[in-house]
């Protein structure tokens, strides 16, 4: 059934009454029922003019005796289909200078998948926090985060997300960080404006995954002599890391003491240990998180991964976790 903005529509378990607001995405609206906006499937609302004409029939003479309440129709849902969890802006405009220009962005969370969540968001301008906000959302529900004027998009915001499976403690946590390029943004609002979409979403994740425990693997030292016997000791090396963030930040505790030299020693040593104990392990691909900054870390992360051997392939490409900030490496054996 379609609606438009400021219909009148008729919630269909409760016979309240109300107006479309705004969309949210082809499944969902956002409307006001006695001045409370929410969120709605389409599939719970109806139009209204049924009812008004139901209600101006006749009404039959009052009996003394106790009303027969109806019973409940049960309304069966369509069964929804996982999708993964997205961060979604639904765009609104002014009028200037007889033009239509985005006024700001409305922020929506987007769960849809069939597990509750808890969420922990935060959007950062200039490494200065605006907004925080954490809390469960259950499955396939959305919650209204908060406005961002469109003048402050031009400063390229982060957007903090992490994700946890609010109900099952073996799967692994999810979090990233999601900018969006001034290019990017106008051709996304271009998009919409042709289509007719109210919204665009980034995908955050598509599921959780199960945790992986860290195998051990026991090497042999040289051989040692002990009261004039050869003897082979063993030991256990350290695990291998699937994403290695070379953040000094997340290196050196006292980072501030270093300078730009000490601190790019310090994160190809730390790339160059990682990489061997990949290998070790015999590990089929690892992510290394470098940023963006000037390039200069990237294109030495991109040179040793060329002279390593064991590395089939790797790419910097555009990701919703990371965006073009780290390299996804894939070893050969």
């Amino acid at each position: 059934m379609k609606f438009s903005i400021g219909d009148l529509i008729l919630l269909k378990r409760t016979g309240e009454e109300g107006h479309v607001v705004s969309f949210i995405d082809k499944q969902m609206v956002e409307v006001e029922v006695a001045g409370t906006t929410f969120p709605v499937y389409m599939d719970d609302i109806d139009h209204p003019y049924l009812k008004w004409f139901t209600d101006k029939t006749p009404k039959k003479k009052t009996s003394t005796s106790l009303p027969i309440l109806p019973l409940e129709r049960i309304i069966e849902r369509k069964q929804r289909l996982a999708r993964g969890v997205y961060l979604s802006f639904f765009p609104v405009f002014k009028t200037e200078d007889m033009e239509e220009v985005v006024d700001y962005l409305k922020v929506h969370l987007l769960n849809e998948t069939p597990v509750s969540i808890k969420f922990y968001y935060d959007i950062r301008l200039s490494q200065q926090s605006e907004f925080k906000h954490e809390g469960i959302l259950h499955e396939f529900g959305n919650i209204y985060l908060h406005n961002v004027p469109y003048v402050n998009m031009n400063d390229q915001p982060r957007f903090h997300w992490k994700l946890v499976d609010a109900v099952n403690t073996k799967m692994e946590t999810a979090e990233g960080v999601l900018r969006i390029r001034p290019s990017k943004l106008f051709e996304q609002i271009n998009t919409i404006m042709t289509s007719g979409e109210p919204s665009f979403s980034y995908l955050l994740i598509d599921e959780f995954i199960v945790k992986k425990k860290p195998e051990e693997k026991i090497l042999p030292e040289p051989l040692k002599e002990y009261g004039g016997v050869l003897a082979i000791t063993k030991k256990t090396i350290e695990p291998a890391k699937y994403e290695l963030d070379l953040h000094i930040e997340q290196l050196v505790s006292n980072h501030k003491a270093l300078n730009v030299n000490e601190i790019l020693k310090k994160q190809l040593d730390t790339l160059e240990k990682y990489l061997h104990l990949a290998i070790v392990h015999h590990q089929e691909r690892m992510i290394v998180i470098h940023g963006l900054g000037k390039g200069k870390l990237r294109d030495e992360v991109h040179n040793m991964l060329k002279n390593t051997p064991e590395v089939g392939r790797y790419k910097n490409e555009w990701s919703g976790k990371y965006g073009f900030g780290a390299t996804e490496i894939y070893f050969k054996y």
